[in-house]
């Protein structure tokens, strides 16, 4: 019986351990965690959904679209940059100071930098060697400006501009982070895919955007009608073969338009203090061979 008791003292301590750590704890961190402010500008975040995205979250999880679909955004680390907003008057001192701070610059691609503006002088250097750069084309009479750009294979992709943080989720009830990717993340879908006709589209056959997707097709949530019947101008505009035939329109319901509406308002793109994203107004250009960052618009949402 006193060994019995040691063993049942153990096991009660294990899972009272347990349950701090993955319960109280959390709660204690992040139950009362309330709306944040938005860097530089300081507005509020993140805002309450619309009513129709908050039905459609509710489609949303009807469909099980969470078993396929994740929505967190990963992130491996940031690339301090710095990049140029305003030239100032003397072209000729500023090209000379660039080429001084990044001498792997050909002189003839910073002549016509300085003259397609921002331009991304650095990148993926230290805090401490792009605030001496800035310092230094500043006194060229130039305007620089420090960037952070999110890395990570979710970035390249263009799931996202940064990582998912807890306030993310602060009007989520559920939260559906979702397990696995069979499809795409959709944390930041609503900023990648604006277009309501497109995710219509999608979701009636994924095959027409997507060749080879593996999305079922989700025809139940929209209405096959006469055409000249109701409202023709709510109807899809469906490619050649691929709605119900000549003399007929789809239409979707109202559910197909609530989950729309849930997928634009799903955005990862305010920067936090804890996630910054400082990027060069109006994207730049890298410091390399390539365009600053254009998040590239995925196969399927």
């Amino acid at each position: 019986m006193k060994g019995g008791s040691w063993v049942f003292a153990i096991a009660l301590l294990g899972l009272a351990a347990s349950w701090y750590g993955s319960v109280l704890y959390p709660q204690v961190q992040l139950g009362r965690q309330t709306e944040t402010r938005t860097v530089p500008d300081g507005q509020l975040y993140p805002v309450a959904r619309p009513g129709l995205a908050v039905q459609g979250r509710e489609v949303y999880r009807s469909e099980g679209c969470y078993t396929c679909h994740s929505q967190q955004v990963r992130q491996e680390g940031v690339a301090v940059g710095l990049a140029i907003t305003d030239a100032g008057t003397n072209l000729t001192e500023l090209v000379e100071a660039i080429l001084a701070v990044a001498p792997r610059w050909e002189r003839a691609r910073v002549a016509h930098g300085v003259t397609n503006l921002p331009f991304q002088v650095l990148d993926g250097v230290s805090p401490a060697e792009a605030g001496a750069a800035q310092k230094q084309l500043e006194a060229a009479g130039a305007t620089a400006v420090i960037t952070v750009r999110p890395l990570g294979p979710d970035m390249e992709r263009g799931w996202g501009l940064r990582r998912s943080v807890a306030v993310d989720y602060l009007w989520d009830r559920p939260v559906m982070l979702g397990s696995v990717r069979v499809g795409p993340d959709l944390a930041g879908v609503g900023s990648r895919i604006p277009d309501e006709q497109w995710l219509l589209v999608h979701l009636w056959d994924p095959q027409i955007h997507s060749p080879g997707s593996m999305m079922p097709p989700y025809r139940y949530l929209f209405e096959v009608r006469p055409q000249g019947e109701g409202e023709a101008a709510d109807a899809l505009a469906l490619p050649e073969g691929a709605g119900p035939g000549p003399g007929w329109v789809v239409v979707p319901r109202p559910e197909a338009r609530a989950l729309v509406a849930y997928l634009q308002s799903l955005q990862v793109t305010a920067s936090l203090f804890e996630v910054p994203v400082v990027l060069p107004p109006g994207g730049g250009t890298a410091a390399g061979e390539t365009q600053g960052q254009e998040a590239a618009q995925p196969s399927q949402p």
